[in-house]
């Protein structure tokens, strides 16, 4: 007999909004929305919601925002709907016990990563960094570990040669919805497979820093190829042309080794701007300068002069 849960949806950022609009349109009760209190961002620092919230508004969901998940008034307010699960996608906050304890069949998160590979805040930037070939959505149960609960579903995809983060953060968040509306249908029906994750192959991935995003010129060039689109939504691949720092998005290996030192611009002409590595060489094929906008190559050098022979830092 399919029994029909009542839900408590947590997350924040557009990676969760798939996820939240798909529950609402399969006819799940969803009693309460949380997420992260509203932000200052832009030039005038005014208050913005969180995608999530944004959403919840729209489907007419009532929403809850904590600055701490051990706010009494949360967890009475939780507890008063009586919820059979609790959802967890790209929340931000990590759940204590007593939140935990809550729900009568537990929690589900929704990762974006093929666990227990790359547990953390950033699956999505560093599988393209390290050159992954596939990745995927992993559901787990929730328990006060981060990412370390039973595996309970997941769904594989091929990561393209010229992946980027934006095309793989969108098709991992179709992805997500998708798992999760499988798991949470196989709990109904009773029909779901529990599996515990093998610690021993856990990896992590921290979250980047701004400076995290500092090109070393040293490394080959087809993993700073990988790792400028790894961080194109954030921090951003830079370096430093003297004092100014350059912003690159997307570059393209050259079959060439040539003998300058890492980082050494060999060609800055004819709408071609070439870098020396470690081991071969990049074109840059889109930058943007610190005070200007993001450009491809050849416009950008139609209005910036960069001298051959300087090396980039």
């Amino acid at each position: 007999m399919k029994k029909k849960f009542t839900i408590v949806y947590m997350g924040t950022p557009d990676f969760a909004v798939p996820s939240l609009r798909g529950l609402h349109k399969s006819g799940h009760q969803i009693s309460y929305v949380v997420t992260q209190p509203d932000r200052p961002k832009g030039r005038g620092c005014r208050l913005k919601p969180s995608a999530v919230k944004s959403a919840a508004l729209e489907l007419g969901l009532p929403v809850l925002q904590p600055c701490s998940m051990q706010e009494p008034d949360l967890i009475k307010n939780l507890s008063g709907v009586n919820p059979d699960l609790f959802v967890v996608v790209a929340f931000g906050y990590i759940l204590p016990r007593n939140l935990l304890k809550i729900p009568g069949s537990g929690s589900v998160n929704i990762h974006a990563s093929l666990l227990p590979k790359y547990r953390g805040p950033a699956p999505i930037q560093w599988v393209i960094i390290n050159q992954e070939k596939e990745t995927g959505i992993t559901a787990i149960r929730m328990d006060e570990g981060m990412d370390t609960g039973d595996i309970l579903h997941f769904s594989r995809t091929t990561l393209s040669m010229n992946e980027t983060v934006e095309t793989l953060y969108d098709r991992l968040a179709r992805m997500g919805a998708d798992v999760l509306l499988e798991t949470i249908n196989k709990m109904e029906q009773g029909d779901l497979s529990v599996n515990p994750q093998d610690h021993s192959k856990a990896t992590y991935a921290p979250m980047l820093k701004k400076s995290d995003g500092r090109i070393d010129w040293k490394l080959p060039a087809e993993k700073i190829e990988a790792f400028i689109r790894g961080v194109a939504q954030w921090p951003g691949a830079f370096a430093f042309i003297g004092k100014e720092r350059i912003k690159m998005f997307l570059a393209r290996v050259e079959p060439l080794d040539p003998p300058e030192p890492a980082g050494t611009i060999l060609r800055a002409s004819q709408g071609e701007l070439w870098v020396a590595t470690g081991k071969g060489a990049l074109s840059i094929l889109e930058i943007q300068a610190e005070s200007g906008k993001r450009l491809f190559i050849n416009d950008f050098l139609r209005g910036n002069k960069i001298p051959e022979g300087i090396v980039l830092s």
